[in-house]
């Protein structure tokens, strides 16, 4: 099978598209011919080893020390089952699904193999590849910091920084869901595009203060790692809280106390990868509710030109990668 395979950090140059034996599935795995793919933060960090000031050791010690541990990146995909596992029994070959690898990557290639009880869902037919490949990433981190672990609630008044982005505009929609009131933080050649996703409010953070006097939300959500507690802590109310999903190192150790401290709370950590949430958010998918935005579409080929557009930050919502 074709893959592409990287053996030392740095830019898009790094990647190389090689043959690799397609793998046959254990007793309990499924083996997915993949159609889509996506190239996602998780595989930008992978990459090029860029990591938050004061934690490079730590990305290597999660990457490999000398060289990337995972030589085939891609967090998430969408495919079609082309063998299952002598004990497998609730996948057959031609079932549409959609796969959440993450942190254990191994999508940028042709074939992929996934345990039959793990983060593997079955694909909506009313979802393209495309569209389905895109879902995991953001919308699983969307859906646990809002749900699970912020347990936003109906009316609140919610910030979400880095509101074009593949996790921010799952937060926009999610949020929206949920019932609150948001003010979406982007450029202004993204503002219809957030609108359009449910937005009550828009920020350009290019020409306007994020953090305006008088104006307190409920909640923050930092997508991107751009507004640090010093700051967001004044668009708090008494009691709010902060919803970290990226940011800096000081802010991921010790943002929990000083919240505290203020009177406020900060919610960090690593979004969860279970099962059960990539099942919620491709529902609601299905349903319409969530609809992951689509950036830019490259076929596989093209898998560096795709990894330098992520590269440049300024990527609006998802880009995915077509195999076929």
């Amino acid at each position: 099978m074709l893959a592409y395979s990287y053996s030392r950090y740095g830019s898009p140059d790094v990647l190389e598209q090689v043959t690799l034996p397609t793998p046959t599935p254990q007793p309990n795995e499924v083996l997915v011919k993949i159609h889509a793919t996506t190239v996602s933060a998780g595989d930008w960090r992978a990459r090029s080893l860029t990591m938050p000031k004061g934690l490079g050791f730590m990305g290597r010690l999660v990457f490999g020390i000398t060289g990337p541990r995972k030589p085939v990146l891609g967090t998430e995909f969408s495919g079609v089952v082309a063998a299952v596992g002598s004990e497998v029994t609730s996948y057959q070959p031609g079932d549409e699904v959609i796969g959440f690898p993450g942190a254990s990557f191994g999508a940028h290639a042709e074939f992929i193999t996934m345990p039959s009880d793990g983060k593997l869902v079955r694909k909506p037919d009313n979802i393209s590849f495309e569209q389905a490949a895109a879902i995991p990433f953001g919308g699983t981190t969307a859906y646990d910091f809002l749900v699970n672990k912020a347990k936003l609630q109906p009316g609140t008044k919610v910030l979400i920084n880095g509101a074009s982005g593949s996790v921010g505009s799952a937060c926009v929609q999610i949020a929206k869901h949920l019932g609150a009131h948001v003010t979406a933080v982007c450029s202004a050649k993204n503002a219809q595009m957030v609108t359009g996703l449910g937005a009550d409010q828009v920020i350009d953070y290019q020409t306007q203060n994020v953090i305006t006097d008088g104006m307190l939300y409920d909640t923050v959500v930092d997508a991107v790692g751009t507004l640090p507690w010093a700051q967001a802590r004044h668009a708090l109310r008494p009691g709010g809280q902060m919803v970290l999903i990226a940011g800096k190192t000081s802010d991921m150790l010790f943002g929990s106390l000083k919240a505290r401290l203020a009177g406020k709370r900060l919610i960090g950590g690593v979004a969860s990868e279970r099962r059960e949430i990539i099942e919620a958010v491709t529902q609601l998918a299905a349903q319409g509710i969530f609809q992951p935005v689509i950036d830019r579409n490259y076929p596989f080929d093209e898998m560096k030109a795709a990894h330098a557009h992520v590269d440049t930050g300024h990527k609006c919502g998802n880009v995915v990668i077509s195999m076929t």
